[in-house]
Parts: C-alpha cells; structure tokens; sequence
C-alpha cells in the first residue's frame, strides 16, 4: 500500500472529510506529508469503488468519509505488515553500517 493511501485510511479510523484528512495527515506525520486535495479526492474515490470506505455523511458541500469493515481488516493487515518491516529493519540495521 503506498504511503498517500495508507494515511488516509488510517485518518478515516474517524469520519472525516477531506480537508481533515489533509490536516490529519500533516499533524501525524509532523508536517513531513502535505496531500494536496487532488492527492486525497483521487484515493477517496478509489478506495470508494473498491469498497473499503463508504460516505458516512453528505453535508453542504463537504462529503464526510469512513472506514468501513473492509477497510479496518486491510488496514489492519497493513499495520502488521509495517511492523514486520520495521522489526526487521531494526534488525539488520547494525550489518548496513
């Protein structure tokens, strides 16, 4: 999963829309991702069709997204993934050096 998509589903752990994901996203990652609306809106709408978020609300022009059943397993599965990763990482850091 790339990293755009990875944030923006983790932000959707809370309904959102996309300007709070945008703003979600640069506070977690302390300002190193800074998604542009064309970023978000393109993710929210593929992972709509694959049908790993649903549209929780529709309010006056802002749409307000969340995580679904779907998604909280993929995420889930991505999460584990990370951590193996990172696990690993540790690891054999000490042997690149």
């Amino acid at each position: 999963m790339r990293e755009t998509a990875f944030y923006t589903l983790l932000s959707l752990t809370e309904p959102r829309h996309g300007y709070g994901i945008v703003k979600h996203v640069e506070k977690i990652t302390k300002g190193r991702i800074r998604l542009g609306s064309g970023t978000v809106y393109g993710t929210l709408t593929k992972m709509q069709k694959s049908g790993i978020i649903t549209v929780y609300a529709d309010e006056k022009q802002k749409t307000i997204y969340a995580i679904n059943d779907i998604g909280k397993t993929l995420i889930l599965h991505e999460i584990t993934r990370l951590k193996e990763l990172h696990e690993n990482a540790l690891t054999y850091e000490g042997e690149s050096r």
